[in-house]
């Protein structure tokens, strides 16, 4: 009887405690529109990655911390505020960018097209690295306070091998591939690079490095010759930052609103929320696919924001067909790839939608493997200077803890019926038949890729092949290859759809997200599953490894390595 009474006084203070949760957040969601004083310099935050999709609003009074704009917030954001007489200037901030290098690109590229307005830009460092200060280098001015020290150094790329570990383990990881440069189950079953996989990450180091001396050059009016012999010093402390010329004065932030004359402050959410709904214009569907692509309903982390479910975007793809005030779409991707049947499934459908409304797809950080396939509509294709995309290749993965079982004295007895019955099984190696029947069918899953692309990008399958085998480009180096048809971020593909839509080239367009922001009552009352304690311990270690994805085996169509360039 105890029990009862304190399970159901339990229940009841969290129902209570869930009631008092939604009033917040409907108070949230009710609350004032912030407004936008005179004489207001709009301050970005900008922290961490920075999102396609929109993260879930939580929209709580006694939670500060709010989610982060995505690319397409700050690319509106800035466009209104350049011609804003409320905003008379603008404010960096950004501290521990994790943001790839093309969503920088953008970033960037949008910061320069508000100084054309002629408003002041300001950069305010915080333990800034070369994230932060690629960033900077587009303002008038930068600052950082006298101690700090300014992290650029240049770059490093990190490659992972797990062979070694998991030897000791007793685990293998069984893989077949097409491809010479698809190596990504090299990190399971290798100990070093290959010679391929040494010749592109180079190229990408050599590009990335090239741009960040650029920007820098430009941005400080040096020479590239001397950024290089600058980065060559760094990191620097304060006065050496000051000395060399990085930065333009050592102050303490207030010290840098005094300068700029004391404005009125307003964060990037504010003022998005402010100005949302203030645009008139055509409207033009913004369609975020980002991150692995997985087969099912619903996204890997339970709530949209780091994944593709080939239902999900299905669905998606269907509610903007349906939507008769969308008058063109650009599919925005940023995906590494995943499940090849995913991936077809996804392209079908945005076929379909082409077919229907005039489209541009828009790559942003990753288009490759799977996440380059469901480009391949037919449509005009832009991707920036430093993009990861092509990776066309496939590859079949399987891990065997045969040898583990044995360590730890487990058994597990198999029988079947079926010649291939046990393929996929974890309790045995592959044997040479199996090999032999996954490499046929793998085989035909690279075949069909390629035609998949020769078809988008209206070659014949001789033509691709030579540009295939897994290799990865980069955005310029596609542009070369004809793997895409231009260089360029928002600005690019919006100016393409509306061609595509005959919309006049003057005339004022809005971008639709889809899908939209979520809620805390989605967040709340949804049905998804986020990923288990053990798999986020697991991703602490491991990275971007799709783990799901290796779990449920099968052919993939996935970027040929996890590459971090810090």
């Amino acid at each position: 009887m105890k029990k009862f009474v304190l399970g159901f006084i339990i229940g009841i203070l969290f129902v209570g405690l869930l009631g008092v949760i939604l009033v917040f957040a409907v108070m949230r969601m009710g609350g004032r529109t912030p407004a936008v004083a005179s004489n207001s310099a709009l301050v970005l935050h900008l922290e961490g990655d920075v999102p396609e999709q929109a993260p879930v609003d939580v929209s709580l009074p006694f939670i500060e911390e709010e989610p982060p704009l995505t690319v397409s917030d700050y690319w509106r954001v800035l466009q209104q505020a350049a011609t804003d007489s409320r905003i008379k200037a603008l404010v960096l901030e950004p501290r521990d960018l994790s943001a790839g290098w093309a969503k920088l690109e953008e970033l960037r590229a949008d910061v320069v097209a508000f100084k054309k307005s002629g408003k002041p830009v300001y950069a305010y460092l915080k333990g800034g690295g070369t994230h932060e200060y690629y960033l900077a280098t587009a303002a008038d001015s930068i600052y950082m306070s006298p101690e700090d020290e300014l992290d650029v150094k240049g770059l490093r790329a990190e490659l992972m091998f797990l062979k070694g570990t998991l030897d000791k383990l007793g685990v293998s990881m069984e893989f077949e591939h097409v491809g010479k440069y698809k190596d990504y189950p090299d990190q399971f079953t290798a100990t070093g690079p290959s010679r391929e996989t040494l010749e592109y990450v180079n190229q990408i180091l050599d590009q990335y490095y090239g741009d960040l001396i650029d920007v820098m050059a430009q941005g400080r009016k040096k020479t590239p010759d001397a950024i290089r012999a600058l980065i060559d010093q760094g990191p620097f402390v304060g006065q050496e930052a000051l000395k060399d010329g990085l930065v333009d004065a050592l102050l303490f932030e207030d010290e840098m609103y005094d300068k700029a004359g004391n404005p009125n402050k307003i964060s990037g959410h504010s003022y998005d929320k402010a100005t949302a709904g203030a645009e008139r214009g055509r409207r033009i569907a913004l369609v975020t696919e980002e991150g692995d692509i997985t087969r099912g309903e619903e996204s890997t982390d339970g709530i949209s924001e780091d994944g593709i479910a080939s239902g999900e975007a299905i669905r998606t793809m269907r509610e903007v067909e349906q939507d008769s005030s969308i008058q063109g779409v650009i599919l925005r991707i940023d995906s590494p790839g995943g499940d090849g049947i995913a991936s077809d499934d996804i392209l079908h459908e945005a076929r379909r939608l082409s077919q229907k409304k005039p489209m541009v797809i828009s790559m942003s950080d990753d288009a490759a493997s799977g996440g380059y396939f469901i480009a391949m509509t037919g449509d005009p294709v832009v991707a920036y200077p430093n993009t990861l995309t092509g990776s066309i290749g496939v590859f079949y993965g399987k891990v065997d803890l045969s040898e583990l079982y044995k360590k730890i004295g487990f058994k597990k007895e198999l029988l079947s019926r079926g010649k291939y019955a046990d393929i996929d099984s974890e309790a045995q190696p592959l044997t040479p038949d199996e090999r032999a029947k996954l490499r046929t069918e793998i085989e035909g899953f690279y075949r069909g890729f390629v035609q998949r692309v020769a078809d988008g990008r209206k070659r014949s399958y001789d033509q691709i092949e030579p540009l295939a085998q897994g290799r990865v480009w980069l955005g310029s180096q596609a542009k070369q290859n004809g793997l895409i048809d231009d260089i360029g971020g928002l600005d690019e593909a919006v100016a393409l759809v509306k061609q595509r839509a005959k919309i006049g080239a003057s005339e004022k367009v809005v971008l639709v997200q889809y899908p939209p922001r979520r809620t805390l009552y989605d967040l709340l009352f949804g049905s998804r599953s986020g990923d288990s304690e053990m798999e986020s311990e697991l991703r602490a270690v491991l990275g971007n490894v799709p783990l799901r994805l290796l779990a449920k085996g099968g052919v993939m169509r996935l970027m040929p390595f996890t590459l971090t360039i810090k």
